[in-house]
């Protein structure tokens, strides 16, 4: 059986960050760099597919099907990881105008072989409904990975190297977040900051994805979404290039742009408790920053 682990540039680095703020609130930053794992298979995504690609090869499943818009980060996971493991991939594509060469996204997942079926934003709503009927016999992985077998590849993240006070992660659907909390060994408290307007349903996700009530250890602040997903002001895109100016860490402002801005704010407004440590996850999604 091919090993998926072996593609991956694990652990992924823990960076320390510096800065007078932290000082003065008595606070050391990390960055966990999981946009480091692949050049193709970023960040929380492979941490998201791992035991999804396991599970289809352990049990003789040689298709997947799953959604994503024109852009999504999880196609473009999706596609090499299925290039790579030699599974049969097909995605359902938010968008009846598009085709496979309309972005470079969409362009190398279908010059990896991966079935391309787009569709009308009306009928993108009826998921489960295309994936029975454009992949009848493929195991279906939800839009951006996050089911139940996405949780233990998150949860692992926290193993690669200590323990922090709080790790923070940007928020699409909740499923990082849920595997951040599914790790019972991890004392600390999860920072979640959803990316997108209405964030307070992430909280509804995780509970369905834990099965069980929201965490006292979680933490969602819904106030940095910027005006929703895919938007920004120069607020944000300025914040971005300090940062990156600063510390030589690359920003999207989709995910990790936000949710960066959004803990050195919470970092000025005492949020974190003195002498403690902060993760800032990194998501990976930078291919994202190219649409903008």
């Amino acid at each position: 059986m091919l090993d998926f682990e072996s593609l991956i540039n694990l652990p992924t680095p823990l960076t320390e960050i510096f800065d007078e703020l932290f000082i003065q609130k008595e606070v050391r930053v990390f960055v966990k760099r999981d946009d480091l794992t692949h050049l193709h298979i970023s960040g929380n995504k492979y941490r998201k597919l791992k035991y999804n690609v396991k599970y289809a090869k352990e049990n003789g499943i040689k298709s997947l099907v799953t959604f994503g818009g024109a852009y999504s980060n999880h196609l473009a996971a999706f596609a090499e990881t299925c290039y790579q493991m030699q599974i049969k991939g097909t995605v359902i594509v938010r968008g009846d105008e598009l085709n496979p060469e309309s972005n470079e996204t969409l362009k190398r997942a279908h010059g990896l072989g991966i079935e391309l079926v787009f569709v009308d934003r009306s009928s993108y709503r009826i998921k489960e409904e295309l994936a029975r009927k454009y992949a009848p016999n493929a195991m279906y992985v939800p839009e951006g990975g996050s089911n139940e077998n996405a949780l233990p590849g998150v949860a692992e993240l926290l193993e690669e190297q200590f323990y922090p006070d709080y790790i923070c992660t940007a928020s699409g659907t909740g499923g990082t977040a849920s595997g951040l909390l599914s790790n019972e060994k991890f004392e600390g408290e999860v920072v979640i900051i959803p990316v997108l307007k209405g964030g307070d349903f992430i909280k509804e996700n995780i509970e369905n994805l834990l099965k069980k009530p929201f965490p006292r250890r979680g933490n969602l602040f819904t106030e940095y979404h910027f005006g929703g997903y895919g938007k920004y002001n120069e607020e944000l895109l300025e914040f971005i290039e300090g940062f990156e100016l600063k510390h030589k860490v690359p920003l999207d402002q989709v995910y990790t742009g936000k949710m960066f801005f959004g803990v050195m704010d919470l970092i000025k407004k005492d949020f974190f408790a003195p002498n403690s440590t902060i993760f800032l996850l990194h998501t990976g999604g930078l291919q994202g920053k190219l649409k903008y």
